[in-house]
């Protein structure tokens, strides 16, 4: 296995920039690759389309429904038994407070585990989802990743990443544009990086 920087860039030119400021610093044209990622869900991973047989950011809503719903509904059956006990009310009335307060505690419970499953943006983890655009990938050493990543970086690369895949004839060829990016702790995250890290979370919900 190859270890791997890449950078994403908002067009060609700019991508191509950085290639040149990486020839500069000593890298081979060999050991650069541009290419345009799709956005996600465009990757035909499937017959019928689509990337994943499931949003990922939706894999612990099950759960976060169900105990948010026994939690709420639990509330809502303890409201109902004091409206029934001091308001003389019906027992429809309490029927009707406990499934109130499953529905909600359903939907809240859900939208929690959904937004739980968002990952961190810091060095060394996911940024939760690739985002389109032109990636500059370039094959490095453990001596010349830093410098790699610091170049990517300087001609406004967003999500510097690390990976390990395999390299040949001067190709990524194991590249998995589903895969999210693991971020580079080689470099500092842009500001600009940040923000399209929330960006990312806010559509995966």
């Amino acid at each position: 296995m190859s270890l791997i920087v890449a950078a994403r860039f908002d067009s060609f030119p700019e991508a191509e920039e950085a290639g040149r400021k990486l020839f500069v610093a000593g890298f081979a044209h060999e050991d650069v690759s541009i290419f345009f990622v799709n956005p996600a869900g465009q990757h035909d991973r499937y017959p019928l389309g689509g990337d994943q047989a499931a949003d990922p950011g939706a894999r612990k809503t099950r759960r976060g429904a169900v105990a948010g719903a026994a939690l709420l509904g639990l509330l809502g059956a303890v409201i109902g038994s004091i409206v029934w006990l001091y308001a003389a009310g019906s027992v429809l009335a309490l029927i009707i407070a406990v499934g109130v307060g499953a529905y909600i505690g359903s939907l809240g419970g859900a939208l929690v585990a959904t937004r739980s499953a968002s990952r961190a943006y810091r060095a060394g983890h996911s940024t939760g989802m690739r985002r389109a655009g032109v990636l500059t990938a370039v094959h490095v050493t453990v001596a010349t990743e830093a410098a790699a990543a610091q170049v990517l970086r300087d001609c406004g690369g967003k999500d510097v990443e690390q990976a390990e895949g395999r390299w040949r004839d001067g190709d990524w060829v194991d590249f998995d544009p589903v895969a999210a990016p693991v971020l580079s702790d080689k470099v500092q995250a842009r500001p600009s990086d940040a923000m399209d890290s929330r960006e990312s979370r806010a559509m995966q919900h």
